[in-house]
């Protein structure tokens, strides 16, 4: 079982044995001797709120301006869309893009909110420029899509402050510039947009734009995480769990993950479960433990795959099955999760859960090693003296087959 870990970031991408770690010969990972339940094993960068589209109107923007649309309300709307109201064509494309009270159909979502965005309703220049973005209803084009975003950026608009500020940021559409992704985030930010509050927490954090800053960080995350934004609540977790920018606390860690958990982030489930599991901030309960790592396993979390099949593979909070581990092992190894790849590499060299197959368990652990797993690679070596070349041979060909799904 690898020490218990809570992510840097939205998420643990990858959990390394550490030196408490112990490798059984086959590969497969045993208990080690319990850390701080909270030690880091990865680094992995948050990820930015991008470009979406807008759903409230310019007027007031407090309340969701489209009607559930009957073929009657439908035709009245699409009357005064074409006598030129600005936000009845907008609510108009809004019909178009959901398929409200008629076929769904962005070309004429996109016709719709050029016309209101023509008009200067800036939330139509959001939405166009979103279709910009993504290529939905009209040719996919950058520039273009800055050009609208920047029309309602500058009117104000925080949903397009936020959105132009993550082009700066990822250089799509205008030259890449982390101070202008700061501007745009700060002016969305101040205004409540709680994405770009979220954003601008991971400016703070790793320092891009301004000077890294983690009581900025927190100040920031909480004012999305009080709105109720998975991913912000998430970072507050993760900040509480390293005590980055603030004092550490497991308990307040496991609050917000329990938040964002909730609402079904799976970093989060993860780092429930695992805090569940040592009893970090929380009583002690594999079953829940086993709940909340079995959900984030399911939405495809390889650590909590790999960690799962662990558990079924040691019979730690689960009854021990070698069919279930592998079962989880395969899932994460085929996402390029080192860790579980030298795992099920050492179930096909015992035949444990599988039926034993060293061309299988060569190729597993080559995968692994090829991603710098020190130990996989030790592990290879000793199989290859017990196979023939043409075995090796017919392992690396299936290693190499694999190789580019990896990421």
């Amino acid at each position: 079982m690898i020490a218990a870990v809570l992510p840097s970031g939205a998420s643990i991408a990858t959990a390394q044995t550490t030196n408490n770690t112990q490798v059984s010969q086959s590969g497969v990972t045993s208990n080690p001797v319990k850390g701080d339940i909270f030690d880091r094993i990865s680094t992995n960068a948050p990820v930015r709120r991008g470009v979406g589209i807008e759903y409230l109107g310019d007027a007031g923007r407090t309340a969701q301006t489209t009607t559930n649309a009957t073929a009657d309300s439908f035709q009245k709307l699409k009357q005064k869309a074409e006598q030129g109201n600005a936000g009845a064509q907008f609510n108009l494309g809004l019909c178009y893009h959901k398929g409200q009270g008629v076929a769904q159909d962005y070309r004429e979502a996109a016709k719709w909110y050029r016309k209101a965005a023509e008009q200067g309703y800036a939330s139509a220049q959001v939405n166009l420029g979103v279709y910009y973005h993504n290529g939905e209803g009209v040719t996919k084009d950058d520039q273009e899509a800055v050009k609208w975003l920047r029309k309602a950026a500058e009117q104000g608009n925080a949903s397009a402050q936020c959105s132009l500020g993550w082009c700066y940021e990822q250089g799509r559409g205008v030259a890449k510039n982390d101070q202008e992704a700061v501007k745009w985030y700060r002016k969305a930010a101040e205004q409540g947009d709680a994405g770009a509050q979220f954003n601008l927490g991971v400016c703070y954090g790793d320092g891009t734009g301004v000077p890294q800053d983690y009581r900025e960080a927190v100040k920031w995350y909480r004012k999305a995480a009080e709105q109720g934004d998975a991913d912000a609540q998430n970072e507050l977790g993760v900040c509480y769990g390293d005590g980055t920018g603030v004092p550490q606390d497991y308990q307040e860690a496991v609050k917000w993950y329990r938040k964002a958990a909730e609402q079904g982030k799976a970093a989060a489930q993860f780092s429930l479960g695992v805090c569940y599991f040592w009893g970090g901030g929380v009583t002690k309960d594999y079953q829940e433990a086993v709940k909340w790592l079995r959900k984030a396993a399911e939405q495809g979390k390889a650590a909590a795959q790999y960690m799962l099949g662990l558990w079924y593979d040691k019979g730690e909070g689960v009854p021990q099955d070698y069919q279930e581990a592998v079962k989880w092992y395969r899932k994460a190894a085929e996402q390029g999760y080192a860790r579980a790849q030298c795992s099920l590499g050492g179930c096909y060299r015992e035949g444990q859960g599988v039926p034993q197959d060293y061309i299988e368990a060569y190729k597993w652990y080559n995968l692994a090693t090829a991603q710098g797993d020190k130990q996989a690679g030790g592990f290879r070596d000793d199989l290859s003296q017990q196979m023939t070349r043409e075995q090796i041979a017919e392992a690396q060909r299936r290693a190499s087959a694999l190789r580019p799904l990896n990421p």
